[in-house]
């Protein structure tokens, strides 16, 4: 009998405007290479972690990102565990989209773990929305928090790795309780 790879492979999903930097985020987490250009369409990444002794497979999607590829993106929300709602600190529009696609995924992945990232926390300068706005939105929302960086390597794994690790509690919750 074959050895089982995989304790669990869960499904996570980058969602937010074209540009915030979702694709540099996969990257970093998913291969530590150079940083991607914006893609149009979808693209995926696979990681393997480990957290309290089992194996999980993450298939990192990132989504199309703009309004037009919506109804498109929807498919992806299926067998999603978790989501990353990705807005730009630099971009303040990047966070009121935000909202709408919050409310989109409601309607379309009611069970998944969901955390926020405010991307691109090194560019104090040219910041646009303030940590506390990206604090609020996430409060609204019941969801944490993450100001990332992949210039700075900030807070980028520790943001996967915190979802990862909600979506298995959240999994051997159900599995317990199952029983």
């Amino acid at each position: 009998m074959a050895k089982k790879e995989w304790d669990y492979t869960f499904k996570i999903i980058l969602i937010g405007s074209q540009g915030v930097g979702k694709i540099d985020l996969m990257s970093h987490f998913a291969d530590q290479d150079q940083m991607n250009n914006s893609a149009i369409g979808v693209d995926f990444k696979l990681e393997g972690i480990e957290l309290d002794g089992k194996k999980i497979k993450l298939q990192i999607w990132d989504t199309a990102g703009q309004e037009k590829f919506q109804t498109i993106s929807s498919s992806y929300f299926r067998g999603a565990k978790g989501i990353m709602f990705v807005y730009d600190v630099t971009n303040g529009k990047s966070l009121e989209d935000l909202a709408l696609w919050i409310e989109h995924a409601a309607e379309q992945a009611k069970k998944t773990e969901r955390i926020i990232l405010g991307n691109n926390c090194e560019s104090e300068s040219a910041r646009q929305v303030s940590k506390t706005e990206g604090e609020e939105l996430a409060k609204k929302h019941g969801m944490r928090i993450f100001e990332t960086s992949t210039k700075a390597s900030l807070n980028v794994e520790k943001a996967f790795l915190t979802l990862a690790r909600e979506i298995k509690e959240k999994m051997d919750r159900t599995e317990k309780n199952s029983l």
